[in-house]
């Protein structure tokens, strides 16, 4: 019998001692990245982060008619220059600020492909801020807090994403893309 009883406390210390266990390492075991998000594409079919493990990602918010709008060319120079070493740019129009992205995905897929040239992967138009935000832009506004704290402040905003799928960094809308080359060659070799 006593030694029934010492298997049991023994079991009994084991159910104890493994759920604090568990919460010493859940931090980070569930951690959440960029990879557990996804989207529809502006064109069709769905996009999912994951696809893109091991690369660095620039996800930027877009408009067709902000004054921001020509940085859709440095965008593409950037794709151009770095899509072959591994970085993803995605685009994510939204109509968020000064209703700057109005038409329907169709005709912002038209307008990037034949005003910049985008090759680049485009979302279908989300909302970036607000209740209706898709979850990857509410985790990405807490990863990194901006002027604003977390809210977009306008088009143009770009969240640089390493190849673990943590925020590296935040720019604003006035950032072009060419000032962050450097940023991209570091999370590159990273």
């Amino acid at each position: 019998m006593s030694t029934d009883r010492r298997q049991l406390f023994a079991l009994l210390a084991g159910v104890v001692a493994v759920p604090s266990l568990a919460r010493a390492q859940s931090p980070g075991m569930s951690r959440v990245t960029a990879f557990a998000f996804s989207f529809a594409g502006l064109s069709g079919g769905d996009i999912r982060l994951a696809d893109y493990v091991g690369k660095p990602i620039l996800v930027v918010n877009t408009a067709s008619l902000c004054g921001y709008t020509p940085q859709y060319a440095g965008l593409q120079q950037l794709w151009a220059r770095y899509h072959d070493r591994g970085l993803m740019i995605i685009g994510v129009p939204s109509n968020d600020f000064g209703a700057q992205e109005p038409g329907p995905n169709a005709e912002i897929a038209q307008f990037c492909e034949t005003r910049f040239g985008v090759t680049f992967p485009m979302f279908e138009k989300i909302d970036v801020n607000g209740d209706d935000a898709h979850p990857l832009f509410k985790w990405l506004r807490t990863e990194k807090s901006g002027v604003l704290g977390d809210k977009i402040k306008w088009n143009f905003t770009k969240f640089l994403v390493g190849k673990d799928g943590s925020v590296l960094k935040r720019y604003g809308s006035s950032t072009k893309p060419e000032k962050i080359a450097g940023d991209i060659e570091k999370a590159l070799a990273g």
